[in-house]
């Protein structure tokens, strides 16, 4: 069996029955063997940034590999951007390079590169096949390893695609959930327990949990000067005296429906305050789920969220930094004197270790959980408060949300707090053009949900050939482009950093005007129906009628500046 072809079929004998691609020439023997193994699904997009959003869209739905088919160092470069967020975002993601022949990368043809210190950049595995008896088996230790919440890139000489002498390979079993360390629970649950008996009895657990060697080393710390470590937390010194403030920071598995419920319970019996990340890979929101507001983008808003506290607890989560540096401001968000401890790492099983924790502290507490609230849309102009309302009041049960909306967005996380139940996927790693094409791969793992696609216009010409891709297969993505003609966000951290007032020239470099991009009509090119709106009353009845007609649909909503 020739290489390409056995490498299709041990993909999909492991699960991995979707591929996202932008081939060329050393990928043919792949697209080729699609005819012989039809069990996996191959989906064109135009460009490789939407290949490589799509897989990671699919994979935080799916919770299975995606497979990302990617020509040469030049295209797996074009597709960084997006394998970036997928990185942040933990999703599981086997990469495939094609690379030229073996015995052609020797003369440096033009398109020869160094692929795997490009695939080094956004991959936690790496490797160049060497033959084609040993491909399926690296295709097995690729699935394995971005079974462990990375990216997997194996980079397939085209020769080692063509030639015969391949095997379908066995897949491996899935890897189970890293636990976190129980010793680490009762030592929070000693620091949050709701009475002074309970405290003192469960610190002495901590305590003997240490002495047994099974609290965690401060090498679990994730910035320099915390104590993290559970010895430290255990010690009598960070028993919770009476006043004290205490916050669980939700991230990764904490944000499921388990998490949160969970989280929920332990805040309501020891009135421990809760936050989620601020962009967190999928997190479950709505009526019937408890309602986490998430850190602050900007910085300074984020400390008046942190402020007050003596302990922050992370499950799932990493300790809080600013996005960028600022002039005069600290980059580490933890207040002065605030003790940071660690449930759960980003690796671990943070939804368990939470109802763990909540059956020690709180077996006797219910979460709390949003109810339901649909207001009137206010009529108007869209701004982002009427833009909110709007989005709110007509999504349906169970949808997808692709946010990508950026400043437009300012108002959404309120909104939705208490909407129809959504699944929410955000711009994890901040490199913008995210939305559309994780939009995409979501629509692809769950195609009898509704996605909503939520895009600022500045991201969406990233990576706005999604839209075709969507046409193509015809997927129930319903994209509303937000259109205020401007990076506005860079307007804004124009004056943050420090930099000045825009002139006439730095000015042009904010504004998407002269020309206005008609999203609307580029939509139509792509074959996506569109239409535009000016008024919220408007956009709330073109997307109930999206939302009732099958395939995609586009709403060019035009912001009020």
């Amino acid at each position: 069996m020739i290489g390409a072809q056995a490498l299709i079929g041990s993909l999909v004998s492991a699960g991995v029955d979707t591929c996202f691609m932008n081939p060329g020439t050393s990928e043919m023997h792949f697209v080729a063997a699609l005819d012989a193994v039809p069990e996996m699904r191959g989906i064109l997009a135009l460009f490789e940034g939407v290949a490589a959003g799509a897989a990671d869209g699919y994979a935080r739905i799916a919770g299975r590999p995606a497979a990302v088919l990617l020509h040469l160092g030049p295209g797996l470069a074009n597709g960084l951007a997006n394998l970036h967020n997928a990185r942040r975002a933990r999703s599981p993601v086997v990469a495939i390079v094609g690379g030229h022949a073996t015995g052609h990368a020797r003369y440096d043809s033009p398109l020869q590169s160094d692929i795997e210190a490009l695939a080094r950049t956004v991959s936690g595995w790496v490797r160049t096949c060497g033959t084609t008896r040993d491909l399926t088996q690296d295709a097995m230790r690729a699935v394995d390893a971005a079974r462990r919440g990375q990216i997997a890139t194996l980079v397939l000489p085209a020769d080692v695609s063509w030639s015969d002498g391949a095997a379908i390979a066995a897949p491996r079993p899935a890897p189970s959930p890293q636990p976190a360390d129980a010793g680490q629970v009762k030592v929070i649950a000693g620091l949050l327990a709701p009475d002074a008996a309970r405290s003192a009895g469960l610190a002495r657990s901590a305590r003997s949990a240490r002495s047994e060697g099974s609290a965690r080393s401060e090498g679990s710390a994730r910035s320099a000067g915390l104590a993290r470590s559970a010895g430290s937390a255990g010690s009598a010194g960070l028993a919770r005296s009476a006043g004290s403030a205490a916050m669980l920071l939700l991230g990764g598995t904490a944000l499921t429906e388990r998490g949160l419920a969970a989280a929920s319970r332990i805040s309501a019996a020891t009135g421990a305050r809760l936050l989620a990340e601020t962009f967190p890979a999928r997190m479950e929101v709505g009526a019937g789920i408890p309602a986490v507001n998430r850190l602050a983008y900007l910085a300074e808003r984020a400390e008046a969220q942190l402020t007050g506290l003596d302990h922050l607890i992370l499950a799932g989560a990493q300790a809080p930094v600013s996005f960028f540096g600022y002039p005069g401001r600290p980059s580490d968000l933890v207040p002065a004197g605030c003790t940071v401890v660690v449930l759960a790492e980003a690796d671990q099983d943070a939804e368990t270790a939470l109802e763990q924790l909540a059956d020690q502290i709180a077996a006797e507490t219910p979460p709390v959980l949003a109810r339901a609230a649909r207001t009137a849309v206010p009529p108007g102009p869209l701004t982002a408060s009427t833009l909110a309302s709007a989005i709110a009041a007509s999504l349906p049960e169970h949808a997808i949300v692709s946010d990508e909306a950026n400043t437009s967005g300012a108002a959404l996380p309120q909104a939705l707090a208490c909407a129809s139940r959504h699944t929410l996927l955000t711009l994890t790693g901040g490199a913008i053009g995210q939305g559309l094409p994780v939009a995409t791969g979501a629509a692809v793992a769950a195609p009898d949900r509704p996605v909503l696609a939520l895009e600022a216009d500045g991201s969406a010409l990233y990576t706005i050939q999604a839209l075709w891709t969507q046409a193509r297969e015809q997927l129930n993505v319903t994209t509303v482009l937000l259109n205020n003609a401007a990076y506005a966000i860079l307007r804004m951290e124009l004056a943050r950093t420090a930099a000045g007032e825009a002139g006439q020239r730095a000015s042009r470099m904010l504004d998407l005007s002269d020309p206005t991009p008609n999203f609307a009509e580029i939509s139509n090119g792509m074959g996506v129906p569109a239409t535009r709106v000016h008024l919220a009353e408007d956009l709330d009845q073109a997307l109930r009628r999206a939302y009732a007609e099958p395939g995609p649909h586009l709403i060019e909503a035009i912001m009020s500046r």
